[in-house]
């Protein structure tokens, strides 16, 4: 019964985690000038492009735990590409 909640209170802290690494790797490159006009549009980009997968998942009946981990493939793959470049 507490099984679903637990793995979506462990998804939902990690996703926090991983966010708040994505969002210093780009501060920080912001702060050392390696910041570009592309990458703050990615950005933009990006959020409205999770906001519709997001209400397009809710509405087709999608659980809150799907959800989750849709968010966490996407910060990881930001995480990727901002510590490679």
């Amino acid at each position: 019964m507490l099984e679903p909640w637990i793995k979506l209170t462990i998804g939902t802290t990690l996703l926090g985690l991983e966010a708040q690494s994505v969002i210093a790797l780009r501060l920080s490159q912001i702060a050392l000038g390696q910041g570009t006009p592309a990458e703050a549009q990615l950005m933009m980009t990006e959020k409205m492009l999770a906001f519709m997968d997001a209400a397009t998942t809710i509405a087709t009946g999608g659980s809150a735990e799907a959800l989750v981990e849709v968010y966490r493939r996407r910060v990881q793959a930001n995480a990727r590409r901002l510590q490679t470049a």
